[in-house]
This record gives structure tokens, C-alpha cells and sequence, in this order.
């Protein structure tokens, strides 16, 4: 789901985040494209803008010291930015006080951290209902609310528990429903999954992923890894020294790189489950002497071509979400695409 036509629910405007003594100074001094050091100040975030529509994911990528966790930071007001905007449903988060802030914390947004963030002291069930508690909820509606969610997050039975008798993954589902107690709009990643091993962390991905489908929440995850990016991601930021090199669909991405620096993520990606039909169509105007012998669905990868192309079809009509022709593909470009990968 890309969801251009969605309402935009979050919108970052040319935000800077300067650490040292005299950060607007800096900011006044520099441009987009100077260095992440000057003097005494570290350029942690450099005018990033993008927008981010509601019901999407909203992945933003980079390896460690990018800026990645400084910028979700800004977004959740947890560090006050250098310059910019930040604008959930068009309200400037850059020019609310503090009790407006808490007031938009409480009932708009939540944030999953790295490192869980549970209290220990606390057993899983007051962990989840903390939100509530908060917002001054009574312990009898927000106990069954927290029970509510718990199953939803597939703890049902762990109420009572600490969390340091639960596994990692188990305390990350308890991080996860403590946020989505309070039924927020938007909810604030910040590499959720980047300490449980492997399976663990697939599971956890899927489980978003599956949780998704029902919440229809505005999601924006930040991680270092590539294929957990191509894989949540509506929409990916790639983030360099504080900057975005290039935001895309995960198949715009990965089929044009903007440069080296992009080009070396998707090297190892196996494009053959991330391109997409419309990604490497033809444009229905441009090629209409040939008849396609059969129909594919806009978003169906070229993994699920290969069959219909091995049952002898050299000619595929892509169609998009209402049954519209949109584009074609031969056989030809799919094996080409196939053979380059494979070499």
C-alpha cells in the first residue's frame, strides 16, 4: 500500500539537529552538503523533509551514526530540533509547550524502543496499562483494556509475570502492546527488533506486519538493516550523515539506486521478490502490436511470473487495482532480469 492519496499525517520540513554550544549559529552556516563536524558541533541531522501518509509505513534506513535515532527522537519531541517543523495532522510539534506536548504524547503517538524499556518492578500487565495510568484511566477499565491488547500481541496468560521472566522477543510484544494500549495514531520505532536474534526478529517482523492489516496505524521504524527495511517498508528513506540520499518504494529502490552508496544495499537483495510488475512493465501505449496471452496484478513480483512464463506465456498484461491494463511485460525482460541476478 502506497497511499498517495491518503491524507498526509506526519510532515518533517527541512529539520536540523545540531549538537554543541551555538547550533543555530552552525545551521545559519552551513547548507545541505557540508560536513557532519564543524568546530565543536556535531550535525546529527541535516534539512530533512518528507511526508508520510496516513496508514503507511514509513521506514527510514541508515548504518550506525546516521542520524537515524536523533531524527525519531526530534519526531517524538523527545529532543527539542535545531530547525524545522514537524506537523502531525498540521500541528507544529515545534510550537507546542510542554503540557500541549504531553497532551499529544498521551493520545496521538507512542514510541517502541531497542532496548524494551519495560519497568522491571512492574509485572506485564501494569506495564501495558502505564499509557492509561497516565491519562488518569481507572485501574478496573484500563486492566481490561491492557488484557485487550495482550491478545492481540498473543500474551494472553503472561499478565502476571516480570518481565525478566519473559524471552526477548516476549519482552519486545509486551514494548509493542504497552504502546498500543493508548490507541495511538502513529506509532515512533526506534529499531525495535535489532537485539532478538534472527527467527525471533522475522516473527516480530510478520507480527507487525500481520498487526498492520487490523490497525491501519501510521508507522515510522527506523533500523540498520536493508532487507528488514524492503521488507516493512511502504516507503524507505535511505539516511546518510544526517541526510536522506533517496526516498522510495522498496521496488523503486532497489530497481534505481540513486548512487553507489544506495547501489551497495541492494546488491545482495534477491530482486526477484521485490520487483514488481509495474516496476518493470512497459507502459501500455508504448508497445500495443502484440496481444498478451495472459494478466497479471500491478503488485505481483517477478517470482510469481517465472510460472506463467514457464507455461509458455511471452506476453503479460499488468492490470491495476480496478482491472485496468496499465502496462506489458515479455518474456524476454523478466529473463533478463533473471539472468543478471543470477550472474
Amino acid at each position: 500500500m502506497h497511499a498517495p492519496d491518503r491524507p498526509i499525517k506526519v510532515s518533517c520540513q527541512k529539520l536540523w539537529k545540531v549538537f554543541g554550544p551555538h547550533p543555530e549559529r552552525v545551521v545559519a552556516s552551513l547548507d545541505s552538503s557540508s560536513a557532519s563536524k564543524e568546530g565543536d558541533h556535531v550535525i546529527a541531522v541535516r534539512d530533512v523533509s518528507f511526508d508520510v501518509h496516513q496508514g503507511e509505513i514509513f521506514v527510514v534506513m541508515g548504518l550506525s551514526g546516521s542520524g537515524k535515532s536523533t531524527l525519531i527522537r526530534c519526531l517524538a519531541r523527545l529532543i527539542r530540533p535545531t530547525r524545522g517543523h514537524i506537523l502531525i495532522d498540521g500541528l507544529d510539534l515545534a510550537a507546542l509547550d510542554e503540557a500541549q506536548l504531553r497532551e499529544v504524547r498521551r493520545h496521538k503517538l507512542s514510541m517502541v524502543f531497542q532496548h524494551f524499556g519495560l519497568f522491571p518492578h512492574r509485572r506485564v500487565i501494569d506495564n501495558v496499562a502505564y499509557g492509561l495510568e497516565v491519562q488518569g484511566m481507572g485501574r478496573e477499565e484500563r486492566y481490561a483494556r491492557a488484557m485487550e491488547v495482550l491478545k492481540t500481541v498473543g500474551l494472553l496468560g503472561w499478565e502476571h509475570h516480570y518481565p525478566q521472566s519473559l524471552s526477548g522477543g516476549m519482552q519486545q510484544r509486551v514494548g509493542l502492546a504497552r504502546a498500543l494500549a493508548v490507541d495511538p495514531e502513529i506509532l515512533l520505532f526506534d529499531e525495535p527488533f535489532s537485539a532478538l536474534d534472527p527467527l525471533i526478529r522475522r516473527e516480530m517482523q510478520d507480527e507487525l506486519l500481520d498487526l498492520q492489516k487490523t490497525m491501519h496505524r501510521t508507522l515510522i521504524f527506523i533500523t540498520h538493516d536493508f532487507l528488514e527495511a524492503l521488507k516493512l517498508g511502504n516507503h524507505i528513506a535511505i539516511m546518510r550523515e544526517g541526510a536522506f540520499v533517496q526516498v522510495g518504494t522498496p521496488e523503486e529502490i532497489v530497481a534505481r539506486p540513486v548512487n553507489d552508496y544506495v547501489r551497495k544495499f541492494t546488491q545482495d537483495v534477491p530482486k526477484a521478490r521485490v520487483l514488481t510488475a509495474q516496476t518493470i512493465m512497459e507502459p501500455v501505449e508504448q508497445d500495443e502490436t502484440m496481444t498478451p496471452t495472459a494478466t497479471v496484478q500491478a503488485q505481483a513480483t517477478l517470482a510469481s511470473l517465472l510460472p506463467l512464463m514457464m507455461d509458455g506465456h511471452t506476453r503479460l498484461s499488468v492490470l491495476d487495482e480496478n482491472g485496468t491494463p496499465i502496462g506489458t511485460i515479455n518474456r524476454e525482460s523478466v529473463m533478463e532480469l533473471i539472468s543478471e541476478e543470477a550472474g
